[in-house]
């Protein structure tokens, strides 16, 4: 199993005392301390670093770890410039990039970020699909694209990534539609189910769809995004797990629990957690550290490398 961690770009975690020019050295340190991979999340909807900005600035500091979105939302961004970016992000790092995407969450978490891009929230999974095969397009040289929603009889050269066919595309989602697309179309699949027993039937269905795509199983990374907060006393993680909650989504965290996966409470509580997901066929988990400031996400990283080092796993 691969543990990657997610930069606290978002601006309540590193304020009130914390520089955002720290989140460099956070990302050596997870370097270090052997993550496997660093995420960053997307959203206009509260103050945050830029993702690829904050990937373009760990991409020369950094030598090893996967540097990763999840999920990018493809409708922030003009899909030609975003191809671009991506690509420059993965010269950068040397190709050490991955892109997971999303389409947006139903409600006040996604049809906003439609409204700010003035993009239709309708038909946004078909959107999404022929935005990534416009990049992939582009990343291969094409020199034309036609689709429903993006046409380009010429395009110019773009920015080739590290090496082709470029990074790998992951999708976030857990609908059975998103389940079909990941295994038919996605290099992986980066959901956030409760349950691990629903990770398990989505991993099947995935590979499912794969298999009668003519893919092979293995072709589609199994991933996990997953909030963790570890502390020796598992009320006073979620006391921190709910103000966490209520600073990130303006929600308490039985709800956000509905909705999420989340690991708290003990080393040994949230280390059977994990294993629960990886047991169901998570390869890759992805941790976002419940902290409010960036001391704290400081020490939740270390408590993470201590528990998932390979002697403790």
């Amino acid at each position: 199993m691969d543990i990657g961690v997610f930069l606290p770009t978002g601006q309540s975690q590193w304020q009130p005392a914390g520089d955002p020019r720290d989140l460099i050295g956070f990302a050596r340190r997870a370097e270090q301390s052997g993550f496997a991979s660093l995420f960053v999340n997307d959203s206009l909807l509260t103050p945050r670093i830029e993702p690829l900005t904050m990937l373009a600035a760990v991409a020369p500091v950094t030598e090893r770890i996967r540097l990763g979105t999840g999920a990018l939302l493809p409708v922030l961004r003009r899909p030609v410039q975003a191809a671009q970016a991506l690509a420059s992000v993965d010269l950068l790092s040397g190709g050490r990039l991955t892109v997971a995407v999303g389409a947006g969450f139903p409600g006040r978490f996604g049809q906003p970020l439609h409204e700010l891009s003035q993009v239709p929230w309708e038909r946004r999974f078909a959107r999404l699909d022929e935005t990534v095969a416009l990049w992939r397009a582009l990343w291969a040289g094409a020199t034309e694209f036609h689709g429903e929603f993006h046409d380009f009889p010429e395009l110019p050269p773009a920015t080739r990534p590290f090496a082709l066919p470029g990074p790998p595309v992951w999708l976030g989602g857990a609908t059975p539609a998103a389940l079909a697309r990941t295994g038919r179309q996605y290099d992986g699949w980066l959901p956030y189910p409760p349950d691990p027993a629903d990770y398990a039937t989505g991993l099947a269905t995935v590979r499912r769809a794969a298999h009668g795509a003519g893919r092979a199983p293995e072709a589609v990374t199994p991933a996990l995004f997953v909030n963790v907060r570890i502390d020796e006393d598992p009320e006073a993680a979620r006391r921190t797990m709910d103000a966490y909650a209520r600073s990130n989504y303006g929600l308490p965290l039985e709800e956000v629990a509905r909705i999420q996966a989340i690991a708290m409470g003990t080393p040994a509580q949230v280390a059977a957690t994990l294993r629960g997901y990886t047991e169901a066929g998570a390869e890759h988990v992805v941790a976002r550290l419940g902290a409010l400031d960036l001391d704290g996400q400081y020490e939740q990283l270390e408590r993470l490398a201590e528990l998932t080092r390979p002697g403790r796993r």
